[in-house]
């Protein structure tokens, strides 16, 4: 069966992916959610949505006027001229937050700096150089925040001179956010990208890029895909290897990203990878064949799409899976009446392989002579009852399903995780 929005069947026509007799939308009422969260609510992506995104900030927020770099003042005390110098500048407004806060002197030496929120807290830390020309900041401000700058200034007379200056950060409505799917601390199957998603657009993808950092037990490289202004995906070029950690770093503290948003945070995430698993189906044979670390385990029947609801080819990766869910024809354009309509069906053992709605599932009774023998589905892959809930048991995010021999094309990378089905130089040398 297949679930999809109406602008995803517009988009494919041959995306009428279903089990036997029926083609599907997911309906959350009585399914089995997996651990790991999902994303599948990004209209972008040209799929359909059954979970929560990430935090978002006000995507129409106004870009804020960045400081002034810091010019140097030249003062007078009793004993003469002297030069200062202070980062920000007095007055500054949407300050960046990852900005090293400093004091300079020429001429005269520091006594008596502090920095502190004007409305009242714990002053920022800063140590005094030892010749006492500098002030530099050892903490990171904080967003949305007026601070005042006070200092002393001893020229050589020994006079001292107080000033003071205020400036204020970046507003929330410039804060930007990101979050990786898998979360933090899942284990995943072999074949899982990365995928970075972030609450307001970017358009400094280089700056965004150089300040991710993915690292692996296994020492794989990878390279990053945009799919759009707000979705990246990672992967190195052959599958994850088995058993291995992945290491995330996201040091998007401070990075501008484009049109006055600015990250808020640095995380450190991992992922780990279980061992391999992959499912071969075959059209020309209406099998499966399951290979557990490179080693034939199971073989079922299978049946896949009609002429009408052909199966994609190439490679798939399991998002989500469903002890049972409901599948509705009007996700992929049907109404009451049409020849391919049905009513909404309840199936057993459900994982879902793309946005566009084709799962693996336990095909309905009426359909399971066709098993082995000929294609009755709207593109899904539907299998015997014990042969769905062995897939559902033994397979999860990150596993991956092969397809062969349906003479369709592959999936989409936007569709599920079609990133597979992407040559590896097409891959590095996106435009």
């Amino acid at each position: 069966m297949k679930q999809e929005s109406n602008e995803a069947a517009a988009r494919r026509k041959g995306w009428k992916i279903a089990a036997i007799g029926a083609a599907a939308v997911v309906v959350v009422g009585g399914g089995v959610g997996i651990a790991t969260a999902s994303p599948w609510n990004d209209a972008s992506a040209g799929g359909s949505s059954s979970s929560a995104s990430p935090s978002s900030a006000p995507q129409s927020a106004p870009a804020q006027t960045p400081p002034a770099a810091p010019q140097p003042a030249v003062s007078s005390g009793p004993a003469g001229e002297y030069t200062l110098g202070v980062t920000p500048t007095d007055q500054a407004y949407g300050v960046n937050p990852a900005t090293v806060a400093a004091v300079t002197v020429e001429g005269a030496t520091l006594d008596a700096v502090e920095l502190v929120p004007s409305a009242g807290g714990t002053p920022v830390a800063g140590t005094i150089s030892a010749d006492g020309a500098r002030w530099t900041a050892t903490e990171r401000l904080a967003f949305n925040t007026q601070y005042t700058f006070s200092y002393t200034v001893i020229d050589s007379a020994g006079q001292a001179q107080n000033t003071i200056s205020t400036f204020v950060t970046v507003e929330p409505a410039n804060a930007a956010d990101a979050s990786l799917f898998p979360l933090d601390g899942s284990t995943v199957g072999t074949g899982q990208p990365l995928e970075f998603t972030f609450s307001e657009p970017v358009t400094n993808r280089d700056a965004v890029e150089k300040a991710i950092t993915v690292t692996s037990t296994s020492g794989q490289p990878g390279a990053f895909y945009w799919l759009s202004d707000t979705k990246v995906r990672y992967r190195p070029e052959t599958f994850w290897a088995p058993n291995s950690t992945i290491t995330v770093k996201l040091n998007l503290f401070g990075v501008d990203l484009g049109n006055g948003m600015i990250g808020n945070a640095d995380r450190t995430m991992t992922v780990k990878t279980h061992n391999a698993r992959i499912a071969v189906v075959d059209n020309a044979t209406k099998t499966m064949n399951v290979y557990l670390d490179g080693k034939l385990d199971r073989t079922f029947p299978i049946t896949l799409g009609t002429e009408e609801w052909p199966s994609t080819e190439g490679y798939m990766v399991v998002m989500e899976h469903y002890e049972s869910t409901q599948f509705r024809a009007e996700s992929i354009g049907l109404k009451p009446g049409d020849a391919a309509y049905y009513p909404p069906t309840v199936v057993n053992h459900a994982s879902r392989l793309s946005n566009g709605g084709a799962f693996v599932h336990e095909a309905l009774p009426g359909a399971q002579v066709a098993l082995g023998s000929f294609n009755v589905s709207h593109g899904c892959i539907g299998m015997s009852p014990e042969g769905a809930e062995y897939f559902y048991n033994t397979f999860g995010p990150g596993d991956v399903v092969k397809i062969l021999n349906t003479g369709y094309g592959p999936m989409y990378v936007w569709d599920g995780f079609g990133d597979w089905n992407v040559p590896w130089n097409e891959w590095v040398n996106q435009p």
